[in-house]
């Protein structure tokens, strides 16, 4: 059984997720309970190795790995919604898009035509 020192720990993890995903960006947010998620899983292992089977800690390891597992769900989900809906990437990504692809053996900065240019005065004198 899952002690509840871990699921405190979970649970604390997954309230600062939700906190950061509304006060900064949803990728920062997910990357960061990710972090801490594999952190305290490493730790576990560790744990586990070192001391055995006992106090939990196999159950431990079990709930963590379900967790990382869940969030990345989560944030493959969100990410995939956040394109979707065309919000991902902002002015920079649409206007990489509408951008014409150049062919192969074509000038990447075709001449522009500019016109006829008057020499100084631009009236009609």
């Amino acid at each position: 059984m899952i002690t509840d020192e871990m699921m405190d720990a979970i649970a604390h993890i997954e309230m600062h997720r939700q906190e950061m995903e509304k006060a900064a960006s949803v990728a920062a947010a997910y990357n960061e309970a990710l972090r801490k998620l594999h952190e305290l899983l490493t730790r576990e292992r560790e744990a586990l190795r070192l001391h055995g089977p006992g106090a939990g800690r196999a159950a431990n390891v079990e709930a963590l790995t379900a967790e990382i597992e869940r969030v990345k769900r989560l944030s493959g989900e969100a990410g995939r919604v956040k394109r979707l809906s065309g919000e991902a990437g902002g002015v920079a990504h649409e206007r990489f898009q509408r951008q014409k692809r150049v062919r192969p053996g074509q000038p990447h900065n075709p001449p522009r035509t500019k016109g006829r240019r008057t020499m100084g005065r631009s009236s009609g004198r």
